[in-house]
């Protein structure tokens, strides 16, 4: 039974770093600089449940517009689960995003939960592993170039197709944070595929990777798993729906390591799940 002294606060910049300590704890392996971006996009989509004093549980309801919300970093310290501390986070959650459609990511063991909190699923999302065995630079393609020598315009403008929102502060900073790198490769003037790399508590993780074509795919993968430490592991969270993607996983020899649930509140968004080859983050989508 829930403590009387229990309350609910939108978490501040400091909070939100707790929250990312705890997500470290549960295995979920947050990249390095991730706070930064992820508060970008939202300051007020970050709540924490307070008992007395202690802060003792997480979510994030991130609102991109009026239409779209995506929900993430729902923890609640283990020996505080059971007690309903979870369910009434849950539900400021829910109500910080009432009138949009709502996306997550969730472990497969609670999927039963949010379909009863009436999610639907859309896909799995499948994470693998790999590492970097090769020394040396590879001999990419002239047409793969530093995100960084694109204007941003045209890199939001070509990410809108794959997210079903405007997600502009999230990106300049996702794209820019330290130690990161970020590769696109330009077609007769247009960006036809970009992705980004960052150092994470553990190894790397690629997201996003997007591209109009597996070949595009291919080499932004080269481009970015060469940035990768020698003997130090790499991540690559792709759509189960997405033949090509897998077909990438295994032509790369990398190992399925964990999975999600991609669920929706309301109709899943028509995203070119094809052209997707890595998610951005399990947090914010």
């Amino acid at each position: 039974m829930a403590s009387s002294t229990y309350r609910i606060k939108t978490m501040d910049r400091q909070d939100l770093d707790l929250a990312i300590d705890w997500a470290a704890a549960e295995g979920w392996n947050p990249g390095l600089h991730d706070g930064d971006c992820f508060y970008a996009a939202d300051p007020n989509g970050f709540l924490m449940g307070v008992l007395g004093d202690e802060a003792i549980a997480s979510i994030s309801v991130v609102k991109y517009d009026d239409t779209f919300g995506f929900l993430g970093f729902y923890i609640v310290k283990p020996e505080f689960r059971g007690q309903g501390y979870g369910f009434q986070l849950w539900q400021a959650g829910l109500d910080y995003l009432q009138g949009c459609n709502i996306g997550l990511d969730g472990v497969v063991a609670q999927q039963e939960n949010y379909l009863q909190s009436g999610f639907q699923l859309a896909y799995r999302n499948i994470r693998f592993e790999g590492s970097r065995t090769h020394s040396g630079g590879l001999n990419l393609a002239a047409a793969v170039v530093p995100l960084a020598s694109v204007p941003i315009d045209v890199v939001l403008d070509y990410d809108l197709a794959f997210f079903p929102a405007h997600r502009s502060r999230f990106l300049k900073c996702w794209l820019t944070q330290p130690d990161s790198k970020s590769f696109g490769i330009m077609e007769r003037g247009s960006l036809v595929g970009y992705g980004t790399i960052r150092p994470c508590r553990s190894g790397y993780k690629i997201g996003p990777l997007f591209a109009n074509t597996p070949e595009l795919a291919d080499m932004l993968f080269q481009a970015l798993t060469d940035q990768v430490t020698l003997g130090q592991k790499f991540y690559l969270d792709v759509p189960e729906v997405n033949d090509a993607a897998i077909a990438l996983a295994n032509r790369y020899k990398l190992t399925q390591c964990f999975e999600t649930a991609r669920m929706y509140m309301q109709a899943p968004p028509a995203l070119p799940l094809n052209r997707i080859f890595g998610v951005t983050t399990f947090e914010l989508g």
